[in-house]
């Protein structure tokens, strides 16, 4: 029996808010980069031509002195949603760093 190699195309990625593009190989899952055009968040890319979008979900409650993710204007942010034309997403998900304290 002889060995059969698959020689797969390599994916493109895009994204829709910056002219940021990448390449690789076809079984890489997702890709990021910081975003200049979301203010310098990490943001996940797009394969190329997918129609998909990403949306930025800004923190809606009050952030008293916790350490969260802002994006280069200072506004804090929650999550990243990436959504596709046949409905589904995919979120990433900024989330707080706890704190701790302890007396001696």
């Amino acid at each position: 029996m002889g060995t059969v190699i698959l020689n797969r195309q390599p994916r493109q990625w895009e994204c829709t808010h910056c002219p940021a593009t990448a390449v690789t190989s076809f079984d890489t899952p997702n890709r990021f980069h910081e975003c200049p055009g979301l203010a310098g968040i990490t943001a996940p890319m797009i394969p190329a031509g997918s129609g998909a979008r990403t949306v930025v979900v800004e923190r809606q409650d009050y952030v008293n002195g916790e350490i969260v993710t802002c994006d280069g204007n200072g506004r804090p942010v929650m999550a990243v949603v990436t959504e596709r034309p046949d409905g589904s997403n995919d979120v990433t998900v900024f989330a707080d760093t706890a704190r701790g304290a302890a007396e001696v």
